[in-house]
């Protein structure tokens, strides 16, 4: 167990959490009565893509050699934290809607956190721990901005916005899960 808070410290992990919670509370309390009506989804996909941002933080450790020596086997531990992060992140926007309306079925919720997860992870794994943010950031930024989806590339650029059975949406997000959570834990995050 003492190996668990060790890695847990050293990842940032209560920092991240809290992040997580007071961003999802920060949102939810901002835009309570001033949103679009429960259909939009644009507050739970911001909810959503802020704790992973605020998770990404700890994909990375404080000294990547030492990492990289070390004599466990990290492939697995690496895969549990990125998925760790998906039912965080998840479970804390299940946990919001419960103070009030519901903005997102657990269906969106599942979909949209699994694939911010592994989007967070490729970051990582591409650009480095510091930087995993940036690739959920550039992808929401483009998703409230894009015209309506038309076309299967549009829904695809989209995922984050569509509805939970839309199969564009759901098989990026099943894409971008596996690809990233496959690529942090077997190479783990760039220097």
């Amino acid at each position: 167990m003492r190996w668990l808070t060790l890695y847990a410290r050293s990842r940032q992990v209560p920092a991240s959490l809290a992040a997580v919670v007071i961003s999802a509370v920060a949102v939810w309390a901002l835009v309570r009565d001033g949103g679009e009506g429960p259909g939009d989804p644009r507050l739970p996909v911001l909810i959503l893509a802020t704790g992973a941002m605020a998770a990404s933080i700890g994909l990375s450790g404080q000294d990547l050699a030492l990492d990289r020596t070390a004599a466990i086997r990290w492939v697995p531990r690496r895969a549990a934290h990125v998925l760790l992060i998906g039912a965080v992140v998840g479970t804390v926007l299940l946990t919001v809607q419960t103070m009030g309306e519901d903005m997102a079925t657990t269906a969106f919720v599942v979909r949209d956190s699994a694939g911010l997860m592994g989007l967070v992870a490729l970051g990582a794994a591409l650009l480095g721990g510091q930087y995993a943010w940036t690739l959920p950031f550039t992808w929401l930024s483009f998703s409230f901005f894009a015209p309506p989806p038309t076309g299967v590339p549009m829904q695809v650029a989209t995922w984050m916005l569509l509805p939970p059975g839309t199969a564009a949406g759901t098989w990026t997000a099943l894409v971008l899960t596996v690809a990233g959570t496959a690529a942090y834990a077997v190479a783990g995050p760039r220097r």
